[in-house]
């Protein structure tokens, strides 16, 4: 399970300088859209000098890059870790449930968003670097979807059921409420559940 009590710091988007620029650019892209947002504007969120931006970034642009890529690696760091103490098939599933839902829900939502809403306003050429970044995330979901496949604890083709999970889980931000009916941890054995074939209890790896 997530531990959602400790509210977690992306790297690169900490309490130094850097990190202060990207978590306020990140805000104020979510809210502003990337055009909207001057470089000004994200300083003075930052408390900075407009002029200090440009020791830690050439343009805009690449501050919103530097938001995609720390977010992802972020988010690709702890399912790895959370993927490595997961006993089983299913408990590996659940976990990567869990991770996602909480980069969607929780401490990583508004650069998650950026990355989602602001994408087409990155350059093809940076654009390509934030997409090899995302295919490793991919990765490690394909993975564990293929070998749940194989032991026949999905119903559904690995590809095809990443897509549906990636557009459900995306669109919780809209409508979830933790403080709601739901809790998280239902939440996402709901979702665990409807990947399932069936109920599996007593798995080995």
């Amino acid at each position: 399970m997530v531990n959602r009590r400790r509210r977690l710091t992306v790297k690169g988007m900490d309490d130094s300088p850097r990190g202060k620029l990207l978590s306020a650019a990140a805000r104020l892209f979510r809210q502003r859209g990337f055009e909207r947002t001057t470089v000004r504007e994200i300083a003075a969120a930052a408390g900075i000098q407009s002029g200090s931006l440009f020791h830690h970034f050439a343009s805009k642009e690449d501050i919103l890059k530097a938001v995609m890529i720390e977010v992802i690696r972020y988010n690709t760091a702890r399912m790895e870790a959370t993927l490595a103490a997961a006993p089983d098939t299913r408990a590996r599933l659940r976990a990567l449930i869990a991770c996602e839902l909480e980069s969607i829900v929780g401490d990583t939502r508004e650069a998650m968003l950026v990355l989602v809403r602001c994408w087409e306003s990155l350059s093809k050429e940076r654009q390509a670097e934030v997409l090899a970044l995302r295919r490793a995330y991919e990765e490690l979901w394909l993975a564990v979807l293929r070998e749940a496949a194989a032991r026949s604890l999905v119903r559904v083709d690995p590809f095809v059921l990443r897509r549906l999970l990636a557009g459900m889980v995306s669109w919780s931000n809209t409508w979830f409420d933790p403080r709601g009916p739901t809790s998280f941890d239902q939440l996402v054995d709901t979702i665990l559940g409807m990947c399932l074939r069936e109920p599996v209890t007593g798995e080995s790896t």
